[in-house]
């Protein structure tokens, strides 16, 4: 005899076996298509429709408009000397100049390598050179931190800087003069889906971070990805910098639908929310953060969500989110340098409060591996490889890190997932040594390696610590040399180095100091898991923020 709960289970089999089905029709019906082609199509099929609203400014345009105005941007950037393959690097905040500049590259075949706009000179000066950037077109508010890099990218001269926004000086050209008196007509170049349109720099282990080389098919199959399982939308929000990888990738989701993308300045938790009810947003991709304190603050639920993407969420955050929404909310995992490794389909949607992350999206395959190599049994936890289409090309320059994270076309993430005989994913943890704060990555060991260059200081271990606001922060367990003393003045001048040299986001909020780090007696490494298995974490620390001892 069949009980309810066995035939629950053989309709679940079903249903899955139905949705992997639909995944490979998904990538048999594929059409590939370079970041040109599609906002050349788009401006045919749409062209009167607003294409982006970057509200805060004031700044819209149609898909006519983007299409007409990147053919000139390229047409200008071709007469500065910009040819294709070089690198030019962007640092901009959220102004339609910034999409603008990333199709004109895209259909010039430049490569844009975007610039974060809380990194530091010594930051920007990195990037600049691993990249041997020969151009970069910069925003007014950022020139003077943009200004201060010692040493000077070499592969950089002063006379390819474009600068955006009013002029201080005659130290660049302004974008507005470039592009004036410049024709619109299309570009005649010869691009290739195998082409790189950016370098898209990501926190790692190894201290700076490391470029991505993501192509025209990386973008194609990471926007057709979004898209999948999904009835077109209208209005798009996306509240994060352009210089990470989810605005553009919102922007081309958007354009696959032919909806309205609404830009907002930079994430705000505070206002997140009402930016939802003022533009009648219908998709958005919503952060954790933002989900608990619309919970915290008994947000009204009346908004026109139908559905959002979350990154990981906890279950009940899900469960009360969608109760005080009345939204759908799917569940995924990806990063940079893979786009969609899983999601969670509509058609599954009960599951929604399992804390799984989904099955296989589709162009991806996935495998998870023991530390000797070997396949982890179904139920196991493995560290999870990907293969397939669209992923990233390599890392920029970085031969050894290539090598060590790529086994053939198996790209391994470094992440911790179990799975289900289903064929369902789990996110259990992070092998490599990261820091998630608000949503930004950051690496423990560059924080380290900057704070390490104190004269006064031995060693240095950076580890995350649980918080309500920003998921996490940065705690520093400080080892001081003989004869220095662990008080405001060390903590003052640990605070002025770090200020100095790393960006906002990457500064420690939480100061310890320890006689000796703890560490293992064969290899010498220091044991972070003992010093976060710790029942205060914030006991005896100097809390950056509130500017006190704890």
């Amino acid at each position: 005899m069949t009980t309810p709960k066995k035939l629950t289970q053989i309709l679940l089999h079903e249903r899955v076996a139905n949705a992997l089905h639909q995944i490979e029709m998904l990538e048999t019906a594929y059409e590939t298509i370079t970041i040109g082609q599609l906002v050349a199509k788009r401006a045919k099929t749409h062209g009167s429709t607003i294409a982006i609203d970057v509200f805060e400014r004031g700044q819209r345009a149609n898909y006519s408009e983007m299409d007409r105005w990147s053919n000139k941007y390229a047409h200008a950037l071709l007469a500065f000397g910009v040819r294709k393959g070089d690198r030019v690097g962007v640092m901009l905040p959220n102004r339609i100049e910034f999409p603008i500049l990333w199709f004109a590259m895209a259909k010039l075949g430049a490569v844009i390598v975007p610039i974060n706009m809380r990194y530091t000179p010594r930051e920007i000066e990195y990037v600049l050179s691993d990249t041997q950037a020969k151009f970069a077109i910069v925003d007014e508010s950022a020139w003077s931190v943009f200004s201060a890099m010692d040493p000077w990218p070499e592969d950089l001269t002063t006379h390819r800087l474009i600068r955006v926004g009013e002029a201080s000086d005659r130290t660049a050209t302004l974008l507005d003069e470039l592009v004036g008196g410049v024709d619109d007509s299309s570009i005649e170049e010869d691009i290739r889906p195998d082409d790189l349109v950016n370098i898209q720099y990501t926190s790692g282990t190894t201290g700076f971070p490391k470029g991505c080389m993501l192509t025209h098919d990386h973008w194609g199959v990471f926007s057709y990805q979004a898209t999948c399982w999904e009835q077109p939308y209208q209005r798009y929000l996306s509240a994060q910098p352009f210089f990470y990888i989810d605005p553009p990738g919102h922007l081309l989701k958007s354009y696959r639908q032919g909806g309205t993308l609404y830009l907002a300045p930079q994430l705000s938790s505070t206002r997140f929310i009402s930016w939802v009810r003022q533009h009648r947003i219908e998709w958005c991709q919503v952060p954790e953060l933002i989900a608990r304190r619309a919970e915290a603050a008994d947000e009204d639920g009346a908004t026109c969500l139908k559905q959002t993407l979350n990154w990981g969420w906890n279950p009940d955050t899900v469960r009360q989110f969608r109760k005080r929404f009345g939204v759908r909310t799917q569940d995924a995992y990806g990063m940079t340098e893979i786009g969609f490794g899983t999601r969670m389909t509509n058609e599954l949607d009960e599951l929604a409060y399992s804390g799984s992350v989904g099955i296989r999206s589709p162009f991806r395959e996935l495998r998870l591996v023991n530390e000797d190599g070997s396949p982890a049994a179904v139920g196991d936890v493995g560290e999870l490889w990907v293969r397939g289409r669209g992923i990233l090309k390599g890392y920029w320059n970085k031969p050894e890190a290539n090598a060590a994270l790529f086994e053939g076309e198996w790209f391994k993430t470094g992440d911790l997932m179990r799975r289900d005989e289903l064929g369902f994913y789990w996110l259990v943890g992070r092998t490599k040594d990261m820091i998630r704060r608000s949503s930004e990555n950051i690496a423990a060991r560059e924080v380290e390696g900057v704070i390490r260059e104190i004269p006064e200081i031995v060693d240095v271990a950076a580890v995350p610590v649980p918080d309500l606001k920003r998921g996490e922060e940065v705690k520093i367990f400080v080892e001081l040399r003989e004869g220095y003393t662990p008080d405001n003045k060390a903590v003052a001048r640990i605070l002025e180095h770090a200020r100095a040299h790393l960006a906002v986001f990457k500064l420690p909020r939480y100061i310890a100091f320890t006689p000796a780090l703890p560490r293992a007696t064969t290899s010498n490494k220091v044991l972070k898991r003992e010093l976060m298995a710790v029942s205060d974490p914030l006991a005896g620390t100097y809390d950056a923020e509130e500017k006190r001892w704890r």
